[in-house]
């Protein structure tokens, strides 16, 4: 079997990204305050271009981030340097990718493949009013922040940076738009296609940066791959309880 070169630099170099993922028995509060059951796991940096100009980390932009699990969520706290905050857009599925969010790409099964207009994977671009948006088979952008809560608070004191806490429900290759759809129960060793992305914007009409925690190889010079091809993502994997 030949496998083309540019999918064995993509496998390859999301296989060396591959995460584990502690599992937590103390509830998560999802109230932008990391409590103590984040102490027990370590930080993840953000450090890939993906589309736009490099920012200033000092200031402009820098972004890490820790991953808890339970039965029934996927646990995200993201710590986000961003000296100004944009959100220009009050219809949250309106050119929602130049505000500055959060975005969260999700493949419940790390099947991997083209998700851009179905949900065998989703890319959740969560907005500074913590709605999330998506496109949906139709080609057209939803909100589906009924799959998630998501809370982030900044700090008073510099570099003002924020935390942002985000509880995830992860769903099946099957997931029907405008259906009634039952959330995946999560178990130990399961692996998900994950990757988190950050779009700041520090006064522009579009983004100046897309920062993201995964290398992402480029197509025709575009490393902006994550919300239409899951091939992408890097790998999760959910540790047994202790």
């Amino acid at each position: 079997m030949k496998i083309h070169a540019l999918t064995l630099s993509i496998l390859m170099s999301n296989a060396a990204l591959a995460i584990d993922v502690e599992h937590t028995t103390t509830p998560i509060v999802i109230d932008g305050v990391a409590e103590s059951a984040w102490d027990k796991t370590t930080w993840q940096p953000m450090p890939y271009l993906m589309d736009g100009s490099l920012p200033n980390s000092d200031k402009d932009f820098k972004g890490r981030y820790k991953l808890l699990w339970d039965e029934n969520t996927l646990y995200l706290q993201a710590d986000i340097t961003d000296d100004v905050l944009i959100d220009t857009h009050p219809d949250p599925t309106e050119k929602y990718w130049d505000d500055d969010a959060l975005e969260i790409f999700i493949d419940s099964d790390a099947s991997g493949g083209n998700h851009q207009f179905n949900h065998t994977a989703f890319a959740y671009h969560i907005g500074l009013d913590n709605q999330a948006a998506d496109f949906g088979s139709d080609k057209k952008p939803h909100l589906y922040t009924e799959h998630l809560v998501s809370n982030w608070k900044r700090n008073t004191v510099a570099p003002y940076n924020i935390t942002w806490e985000v509880a995830i429900k992860l769903y099946p290759n099957d997931y029907q738009e405008g259906a009634k759809n039952t959330p995946l129960k999560l178990t130990a060793k399961q692996v998900i296609g994950f990757m988190l992305a950050y779009c700041d914007n520090d006064g522009s009409k579009v983004r100046e940066h897309f920062m993201g925690s995964h290398e992402v190889q480029p197509v025709n010079g575009d490393r902006n791959r994550g919300f239409i091809d899951a091939d992408v993502f890097g790998k999760i994997t959910l540790l047994s309880r202790k």
